[in-house]
C-alpha cells in the first residue's frame, strides 16, 4: 500500500516545478510512513511513499523501472494474482517479492490495455518514455484513488487532491455542479472533485496521456452484466466468497478485521479465523455511549463466539470532530459522517495490525439496504388508492420526528414522499443528502452517464437500485470514506466482496431474490449458514451509525450554529441561507429529522474553513 504521485510533460521540455514533488511526498507521508523513492528524468519525475505489506526488504520499495531504463511503474494497493502474473514471467529480473513490480513486465509485454489483467484494489501509474505516455489506471470498484490535473503539456497525478494542491500551479477554483452534486448527494460522482482543475480517474479506467491529448477507457460495466435466470448457485457462493477472503488474507504484516456483529463482517472473521487460525484473527470495533448506537456487544459477543482476539473502543464527540478536521485536511469534504468513527476506529486497531478486512460491497451486491424494501413496496404503495394514500401522508407528517437511530417514522416518512415516483428518481431522494433541490443558489443537476442503467433480461427495480448504487454511492462514498480514514492511521483495508468473481456471481441473481418482503440478504444468509453462528443469521442489518441528530440539536449546537449561519451562507453563494435557516429550525422542533442534509453542510463548511475558500 502507497502514496503515489507525479508529474509529466507531454510534449518532452523540462518540468516547470519540481520542486513541487517534495511537498506532494510530504503530503502523502501518512499512506506510506515506512519507505519513499523517487524516479526523475527532466521531463518526468514518479514517487511513492510505502507502507510495507508485502515483501518488507527496502528493495521492494518503489518506483519500479525496467531494465532498460524506459518505463517506469508506481503502483498504490494489492495485486491479488501477483504469484500467477511471477509465474507467467518467470524470466523477468525481479528485484523483490512485491506484488507491485509485477505490473512492470504485465505492461512491458501487453501496454496500457493489459492492465486490465489485474486482480486486486490499484491505482496504477506508468510513465513510458518510448511513446511520451503517462498511463493512469484504477481497480474496478474504486478501492484506491487517483487524482490528475493538466495544465498545458503537463499532467500530475497524486493519491489525494491534497497533495496535488502542494504545487502553486493548481488554482484552489470550485466547480459549481461538483458543489452541488456533493450537497445533494453527500458526495462527488466521479471523474468530478470540488475543485474545477482537479479530476479523479474513473473506477475500472484506464487513462492514456499524450501530446495529443487524453484517452479515457473503460474496462469495466457491472451494470452490464447479465442476469442467470433459476435459483442462486449457493455452492459456487461460498466458493468464491471463501476464495476471496483467502487470498486477501495474504500478507507479511498481521490482519485485522473490522466487525459490528453484522452479517457481512461476520462472515469475514469466521472465515479469516478459519484460515489463519483463532489466535492470530483480530477482530475491532467502535460504539459510542448512547446504547441504540453502540455495536459494540454484538461484535463482541460474535468474537467470544468464535474465539478470536477483539478490541472495541468508544468514541466521544470531541475526537470525532478532530477526525473531521484531520479528514478535510486530505483535500476534499466527506458528507458520510461513519467516516469520524473509522478514523478512530482504524488508529485503534493500526496499534495491532496493518492490515484490514472490511464489509464494504456486501450490501450492494446483496441486497441489504432498507431502500430496497422500499422498491419492493412502492408498487403496492401506488395501487392503493388516492384517498389512502393522502390519509397515509397526513398520519405521518403528524409524527413528532424522532433523534434515535434511523426510526421507523423517519423511514416511514421518506418512503411515503417518494414511493410514487419512477425507481430512479425515488432511490436517488432516498439514498441523497435528503436536501431539497431548493437549497443549492447555483447550476442544474447532471446525472454521469455511468448512471444510467441499461435495461438488462431479467433485471427488476431492487436489481437496477443494487447496480446503481455499486456505480455511485459505494464507489464515490463508502470506499471514500474507507480508503481516506484507513490510510490516516497507515491502515490498509481489504474489501473481498468487492472480488470481480464475488460481484459476478450476486449481480448475476435478481434482485427480488436478494429481498423479498421485509427480508433482505437472503442469499447472503443462505450462504453464510455452514460459517456463522446462528444469533447472526437472525440479526436485522444495522451498520455504523453516527448520532449526529442529537449532537446537532445538543453538543455541537454552537458549533453548527456558526458553521450554518445566514449571513455566512449567503456570501459564499453556495446554499440558500433562508433554506438552510428553516431545515435547522425544522430540526431542533422536531418537526423533521433534516440531520443527513445538515451535516454535509456542516462538513462542506469545515473544509472550506481548513482550505480557506471563500465564495464561488
Amino acid at each position: 500500500m502507497c502514496g503515489i504521485y507525479g508529474m509529466v510533460s507531454l510534449g518532452g521540455a523540462p518540468l516547470g516545478h519540481p520542486e513541487a514533488l517534495s511537498g506532494m511526498c510530504a503530503a502523502l507521508r501518512h499512506r506510506g510512513p515506512d519507505g519513499r523513492g523517487r524516479w526523475c528524468s527532466p521531463s518526468a519525475a514518479l514517487g511513492a511513499t510505502r507502507l510495507r505489506v508485502v515483501d518488507l526488504d527496502a528493495k521492494a520499495d518503489q518506483p519500479f523501472t525496467d531494465p532498460a531504463g524506459n518505463v517506469t511503474v508506481v503502483v498504490n494497493g494489492e495485486i491479488y494474482n501477483a504469484a500467477d502474473l511471477r509465474r507467467r514471467y518467470a524470466g523477468f529480473p525481479f528485484r523483490s517479492r512485491s506484488d507491485a513490480e509485477c505490473v512492470l513486465p504485465l505492461y512491458l509485454d501487453g501496454g496500457p490495455d493489459a492492465l486490465a489483467a489485474l486482480d486486486g484494489m490499484f491505482a496504477v501509474a506508468v510513465w513510458d518514455g518510448r511513446a511520451g505516455r503517462l498511463i493512469l489506471a484504477r481497480d474496478r470498484a474504486g478501492e484506491k484513488p487517483l487524482f490528475y490535473w493538466r495544465g498545458g503539456d503537463e499532467l500530475h497525478f497524486a493519491s489525494e487532491i491534497g497533495a496535488l494542491l502542494a504545487n502553486a500551479q493548481i488554482t484552489r477554483r470550485l466547480d459549481a455542479e461538483a458543489i452541488r452534486q456533493y450537497v445533494l448527494r453527500g458526495y462527488f460522482p466521479q471523474p468530478r472533485t470540488p475543485f474545477a482543475e482537479v479530476f479523479q480517474v474513473p473506477a475500472g479506467c484506464i487513462l492514456s496521456a499524450q501530446a495529443d491529448g487524453v484517452t479515457i477507457r473503460r474496462y469495466w460495466r457491472p451494470e452490464t452484466l447479465p442476469i442467470r435466470p433459476g435459483p442462486p448457485d449457493i455452492p459456487h457462493l461460498r466458493r468464491v466468497i471463501a476464495t476471496a477472503v483467502e487470498k486477501q488474507l495474504l500478507s507479511d504484516v498481521p490482519i485485522g478485521v473490522f466487525t459490528s456483529g453484522g452479517l457481512d463482517s461476520a462472515i469475514l472473521a469466521c472465515l479469516a479465523a478459519r484460515r489463519l487460525g483463532r489466535d492470530r484473527t483480530h477482530t475491532f470495533s467502535i460504539g459510542f455511549p448512547e446504547r441504540a448506537y453502540d455495536e459494540r456487544p454484538f461484535a463482541r459477543r460474535l468474537a467470544k463466539a468464535i474465539g478470536v482476539r477483539h478490541t472495541s473502543i468508544e468514541a466521544d464527540p470531541e475526537a470525532l470532530l478532530r477526525a473531521l478536521d484531520d479528514l478535510v485536511a486530505l483535500g476534499e469534504p466527506l458528507g458520510d459522517p461513519a467516516a469520524m468513527p473509522t478514523v478512530l476506529l482504524a488508529r485503534a486497531a493500526r496499534k495491532h495490525v496493518t492490515v484490514v478486512l472490511s464489509g464494504e460491497g456486501g450490501d450492494e451486491l446483496f441486497g441489504g439496504y432498507p431502500t430496497y424494501i422500499g422498491h419492493h413496496l412502492a408498487a403496492r404503495y401506488r395501487a392503493l388508492p388516492r384517498i389512502v394514500r393522502a390519509g397515509i401522508r397526513a398520519a405521518l407528517s403528524a409524527v413528532p420526528s424522532s433523534t434515535g437511530r434511523v426510526p421507523f417514522e423517519y423511514l416511514a416518512k421518506r418512503f411515503v414522499a417518494e414511493a410514487e415516483r419512477p425507481w430512479q428518481q425515488r432511490h436517488r431522494a432516498w439514498f441523497g443528502s435528503g436536501l431539497p433541490t431548493s437549497v443549492c443558489t447555483f447550476a442544474a443537476l447532471v446525472c454521469p452517464d455511468s448512471e444510467q442503467i441499461p435495461e438488462i433480461s431479467g433485471i427488476d427495480d431492487i436489481g437496477r437500485a443494487m447496480r446503481l448504487d455499486y456505480v455511485t454511492a459505494l464507489r464515490d462514498r463508502l470506499l471514500v470514506k474507507v480508503d481516506r480514514a484507513t490510510m490516516l492511521a497507515s491502515l490498509e483495508a481489504r474489501a473481498p466482496y468487492l472480488d470481480e468473481a464475488v460481484t459476478r456471481a450476486a449481480l448475476a441473481i435478481p434482485g427480488t431474490v436478494h429481498v423479498r418482503g421485509s427480508a433482505t440478504k437472503r442469499v447472503l444468509r443462505e450462504v453464510a449458514r455452514p460459517w456463522v453462528p446462528s444469533f447472526i443469521l437472525r440479526r436485522r442489518k444495522r451498520g455504523l451509525s453516527v448520532p449526529i441528530s442529537r449532537w446537532i440539536n445538543g453538543g455541537l449546537a454552537r458549533e453548527v450554529d456558526r458553521a450554518l449561519d445566514r449571513e455566512r451562507l449567503d456570501a459564499q453563494g453556495i446554499c440558500d441561507g433562508r433554506v438552510v435557516t428553516r431545515l435547522l429550525a425544522e430540526h431542533r422542533a422536531r418537526r423533521a429529522n433534516h440531520s443527513r442534509g445538515l451535516w454535509t453542510i456542516f462538513v462542506l463548511q469545515r473544509w472550506m474553513e481548513h482550505w480557506r475558500l471563500g465564495v464561488m
